[in-house]
């Protein structure tokens, strides 16, 4: 029987591993799925939430970008696909009262950035970045 085996990492830390039924993401060509014996395969994960499909359920993840590869394991039957994003959390773990707090700030920052205190084009990303985070981590924790 062919076995789908999942991995969610981050450089810091594995999140989950495990065998799955599915995995559900989007790259910058549109939303994905990958099943057991799919295609080998290298991309990009554009932030979002990840969603991974088992026997027991489904687990969210809020990815910040980054790449899934899929291949065939050294076991036959087995596709292995992995999602390696710079950041990522479990939607279940997503502090929405640290969230709303950063987006806040980010939104004092950049209003701030607006009305020509210290702006600067460098500043400004960083303000429009930490912005994008903190709503996708809200997004993320009101649809899991």
């Amino acid at each position: 029987m062919a076995t789908l085996m999942v991995e969610i990492v981050t450089p810091e830390v594995a999140l989950w591993s495990g065998e799955a039924t599915a995995l559900i993401a989007r790259s910058s060509d549109g939303d994905f799925t990958i099943l057991a014996q799919h295609t080998a395969t290298v991309g990009d994960v554009v932030p979002g939430v990840v969603r991974v499909q088992t026997t027991d359920g489904e687990l969210a993840f809020a990815v910040h970008g980054g790449y899934f590869q899929v291949g065939p394991d050294d076991a036959a039957g087995v596709t292995r696909a992995t999602v390696l994003a710079g950041v990522a959390e479990r939607t279940t773990a997503i502090d929405v009262t640290r969230a709303q707090f950063a987006k806040e700030r980010a939104l004092a920052e950049l209003a701030g950035l607006n009305k020509g205190e210290g702006a600067d084009h460098g500043t400004s990303q960083l303000a429009t970045a930490a912005l994008e985070r903190a709503e996708l981590r809200l997004r993320a924790a009101s649809s899991s």
